[in-house]
């Protein structure tokens, strides 16, 4: 190895080094309020949330003819699969919205009260754009869906001051969504959000978190999930004579987790990363039972 390139190799790692511990520093909490992170939070949190509000009603409600506000009881489509993803978004921006005022050093009370709603309240607006669109309506199902997911993530933070339990998210691609693919999504990218025939929920608890001092690995969680199949449909009906035979089940799995926020790392690169896919159920074999197969294993499950 010639000297010039091993100055490029020595430059080139201390050029790394230095970028990555600059960024280490910039993910770091705060320990005290932190002003400039906070209104740079507050201004980025407004600014996107306007934004998608607005393309939002640009790209998607103005398709559909507008209506007087009106409410909608949608509570028995979808086998609640959609009630389970209104939980879970709800959940998950509550829990981000909590985290970014922590790296801002702000206060575990102002956290919760202006982080911790943050679904809530994005969700409640996309709610009302419903009530005025004559394709959907204003639904009181989903919004005690997003109470309940907002609910699950303050209530623990005020009980326990940790999150012992954790909303996760996993998919599959089904055969269902190539039959109505205008429904439940055309292409990977659409059936991860539209096609609940494949979407899992998960609520994966923390074992050491419970049973603290039995040698339980702090990462090691156990997960129970919900499901549904055979939905073609929002309940089980025809339109226009198709989809009339449709095998509608529901699913209950139970199955093991990792929760990556719990891996011990001093890195906050690490810590960012972990947190942002601890979102999503890490696979692992898994029991299913539903009411017309019994008992399935499968080996890896998704």
């Amino acid at each position: 190895m010639t000297k010039q390139v091993v100055y490029i190799v020595f430059f080139l790692f201390v050029t790394v080094t230095f970028s990555q511990s600059k960024i280490n520093l910039f993910l770091k909490p705060s320990d005290t309020l932190n002003k400039s992170r906070r209104n740079t939070v507050v201004i980025t949190e407004a600014t996107l949330g306007i934004a998608s509000l607005i393309a939002l009603d640009q790209l998607w409600y103005k398709d559909y003819p507008r209506s007087k506000f009106h409410t909608l009881n949608d509570n028995s489509e979808w086998l609640q699969m959609d009630k389970l993803g209104h939980v879970y978004t709800s959940y998950q921006l509550g829990r981000l919205g909590a985290n970014v005022l922590n790296w801002s050093g702000v206060s575990k009370k102002q956290q919760l009260i202006y982080g911790g709603t943050l679904g809530f309240a994005y969700l409640t607006a996309i709610e009302i754009f419903d009530g005025f669109s004559e394709e959907w309506g204003f639904s009181w199902g989903d919004m005690a869906a997003n109470a309940a997911g907002t609910g699950l993530y303050i209530g623990q933070e005020l009980l326990w001051k940790e999150q012992r339990m954790t909303l996760k998210y996993s998919f599959h691609r089904t055969q269902y969504a190539s039959q109505r693919p205008d429904k439940l999504g055309e292409g990977l990218s659409q059936e991860f959000l539209k096609d609940y025939n494949g979407q899992t929920y998960w609520l994966s608890f923390n074992l050491h978190s419970f049973f603290k001092g039995n040698g339980i690995p702090k990462w090691l969680n156990v997960a129970f999930g919900y499901g549904a199949d055979g939905m073609l449909t929002g309940e089980d009906e025809s339109i226009n004579g198709l989809f009339a035979d449709q095998n509608r089940v529901r699913q209950y799995y139970f199955s093991l987790d990792i929760d990556l926020s719990r891996i011990d790392t001093n890195s906050h690169v690490l810590k960012t990363i972990f947190d942002i896919f601890n979102t999503i159920k890490v696979p692992f074999p898994a029991l299913e039972f539903n009411e017309e197969n019994g008992i399935l294993l499968h080996g890896i499950y998704f």
